[in-house]
């Protein structure tokens, strides 16, 4: 990464006033007397100081001028069996922005207990009420932290019983003690390895009593007097496939949250070289549902910008119609490109088979069997791929490519996988790349992962794009390595018989209540394709609903032509107009924060989503096999308003309506599996 991408302001362990507090700035950090601050306008978290082994003091909401007090004295970080005496603390931070990063304040804090080192990376941005730490660890420890999961998680009713008393046993990433018993919990887990699984996310509600555990990246932890709350949020693999798992995420007890479940053991430390832990963000809320919701898109939001030529797409990707690889040569690349740009389709993805190199899938020592593994293969591309980029270039779409790293002895070719997309990018121009089947049972192989991400940002000036394939393995899931571009959530095939529009509808539907719906390539396929795959009396089967409605169930994601999109009947170019309109919207949309609407999508329901940004947004509504034409659909709107809805696409019409008590408003679309797209302004 070249020097001049950050801009670094370091400051020293005897700073006495904030820093980079100003209108364009508004956070800050000062250390005064014993008492580390760390703040934006929006949300402050105090720490004494404690020689850089952090104790919180308090975290304040400012927008509602609630002070949370920590009643405890413990230090926030704990490791089991070491000295809790720190030694060595010192503390520096610098402001960062790179083409990928928005501009946010990174402190610093590095200390040291017994001959275990211990690095802190606050982060806080720009109008995000929420703080992220990024833990890194290196030397010796005492311990081995290894959990038995039967012990954390002990059902049975025992007011006396400790979790945590086996605290020569689990190390806790942060806590905080905010007293009170009026604490209600909201836990979500969510998982990946979308090849088997196909219900996304687990929600669940309860209350704090005495000490109990709960499985999630995400636990919302809401005073019921107060009706004002935390967010905490792990940033770590899913929980059913994070390493060195202790059986659970969160630990409770009336006002205390212990987020547990570092990703690693001490085996995996390194004496001499950081070893990156999961991370955590802990945020503000108050008002209800809607509040915390977008307290924690606000902080989601500035992990990668989201920029309209890099960010926003449409994919067409050449596994999704399961045809042989035999096809992929210049002359079916040129084609396809032809087609997308007369569709509208922003990107040409080779997938599986462009390349030299192909033993199976099971990529095991592939550079000992072939040092130019990842080099387009002769037979298919005998000119290369140099003009099938031209042809791209000429028609205004992108080309992209498809990678696969290798996964001998825990990812140990690393540097091999990172050369081999530099050379993508240095030798063709190549700037996105779909990361699959990559595997990481191991601290060793996700730190790999990891460096190979780094030195190829760092070595094509950050303008790499990542399409991250979450369908199968152990790999990042939502929450790691995200910064590096977006999700590929799942593999549907007509081939298969397995797509149905609303299932795949339903995966974003659920996510995009807690994850950005534009951080994911969501598909839509050829519906013409395979129809025999599916029963004549099948009425969810995708030949049922019009070309435009698979297209529009993507339009709150990254839409994903899972097809090779020359195949299509000539009816299906009509669609290019749906596109063209879509394309004039998709950032402004994706700006957004996007949250579910409706009923969850079931084939027979009406559903969709509500872009929300400031004072004016989006509805995206769906009426599936309802057979109502009209329906009051519940929203994020404020009750009361009268609303102008301008229809931008589908079958909707303009209209205006007050909004009832509950945010709803009343619909119509006059046929079944039918959409509309409208932009509304508040008065």
């Amino acid at each position: 990464m070249k020097k001049n991408i950050y801009t670094i302001l370091f400051v020293l362990l005897i700073t006495k006033t904030p820093l980079f507090c100003n209108e364009a700035n508004p956070y800050y950090t000062f250390l005064k007397s014993d008492t580390l601050y760390i703040g934006n306008d929006l949300i402050e978290r105090k720490f004494l100081w404690n020689n850089g082994n952090l104790i919180t003091i308090s975290i304040e909401d400012k927008k509602s001028r609630q002070f949370w007090i920590n009643e405890k004295q413990n230090p926030d970080f704990f490791i089991p069996q070491q000295n809790q005496t720190a030694s060595g603390g010192k503390w520096q931070s610098k402001e960062v922005e790179s083409k990928i990063m928005p501009k946010h304040l990174e402190v610093i804090i590095e200390y040291t207990l017994d001959q275990l080192q211990i690095k802190k990376i606050y982060r806080i941005y720009i109008n995000s009420p929420a703080i992220a730490c990024d833990l890194y660890l290196k030397g010796k420890a005492k311990g081995t932290w290894v959990v038995k999961q039967k012990e954390l998680a002990e059902v049975g009713y025992i007011e006396s019983r400790k979790i945590l008393s086996q605290y020569n046993e689990i190390p806790v990433m942060d806590q905080v003690v905010l007293g009170g018993k009026h604490w209600g919990i909201d836990a979500v887990e969510f998982l990946d390895m979308s090849d088997y699984n196909n219900t996304l996310v687990k929600s669940y509600n309860t209350h704090s009593y005495h000490e109990n555990v709960h499985r999630g990246n995400l636990l919302f932890f809401e005073n019921r007097e107060l009706d004002k709350g935390l967010f905490f949020l792990k940033e770590a693999a899913c929980s059913a496939t994070q390493l060195s798992y202790p059986g659970a995420d969160f630990i409770t007890n009336f006002g205390q949250v212990k987020i547990i479940g570092l990703g690693l053991t001490a085996a995996d430390l390194d004496e001499d070289e950081w070893t990156k832990a999961y991370g955590f963000v802990v945020g503000t809320y108050s008002g209800g549902e809607l509040q915390r919701l977008t307290a924690l898109r606000e902080y989601q939001k500035n992990i990668r910008k989201q920029l309209p030529d890099r960010d926003e797409m449409i994919v067409m990707n050449t596994w999704g119609d399961r045809g042989s690889l035999t096809r992929l040569t210049e002359d079916f690349c040129k084609k396809q490109i032809d087609v997308c740009a007369q569709m509208g389709i922003t990107h040409f993805q080779l997938d599986y088979g462009w390349q030299v190199g192909s033993d199976g899938g099971a990529y095991q020592n592939i550079y000992q069997k072939n040092p130019d593994f990842w080099t387009p293969n002769k037979k298919l591309f005998p000119n290369g791929l140099d003009p099938i980029v031209k042809k791209g270039k000429e028609s205004g779409v992108e080309v992209a490519l498809y990678l696969n790293p290798s996964l001998s002895n825990d990812n140990e070719d690393w540097e091999k996988d990172a050369d081999a997309l530099i050379k993508m990018y240095k030798e063709y121009g190549i700037k996105m790349v779909k990361i699959d089947g990559q595997k990481m049972p191991n601290k060793l192989a996700e730190t790999r992962t990891r460096k190979m991400y780094e030195k190829v940002m760092r070595e094509t000036d950050e303008n790499m794009f990542f399409n991250l394939d979450i369908t199968a393995g152990v790999r990042g899931g939502y929450f790691v390595f995200t910064e590096y571009g977006n999700l590929f959530l799942e593999n549907r095939y007509t081939e298969w018989g397995n797509y149905y529009p609303y299932k795949t509808l339903r995966n974003l539907w659920m996510l995009s209540k807690y994850i950005p719906a534009e951080k994911l390539l969501i598909e839509f396929p050829n519906k013409w394709k395979n129809q025999d795959k599916y029963s004549e009396n099948d009425s969810f089967a995708p030949a049922n609903d019009s070309f435009d409605y698979l297209f529009a169930t993507t339009m709150a994601a990254q839409p994903l032509a899972w097809m090779d999109v020359a195949d299509l009947p000539s009816e299906a170019l009509a669609t290019q107009k749906l596109i063209k309109k879509y394309r004039s919207v998709q950032h402004d949309f994706h700006k957004g924060v996007i949250l579910p609407i409706g009923e969850e999508p079931s084939g027979k329901s009406w559903t969709g989503f509500q872009s929300i940004n400031g004072g004016e947004g989006y509805l995206l509504i769906f009426r599936e096999q309802a057979s109502n034409d009209t329906e009051n659909i519940e929203t994020w709107l404020p009750k009361g308003l009268m609303i102008e809805f301008t229809p931008v696409a589908g079958d909707g019409v303009k209209f205006k309506q007050q909004v009832s008590e509950n945010g709803t408003i009343s619909v119509q679309l006059p046929e079944t599996n039918t959409f509309v797209l409208y932009k509304y302004v508040l008065n």
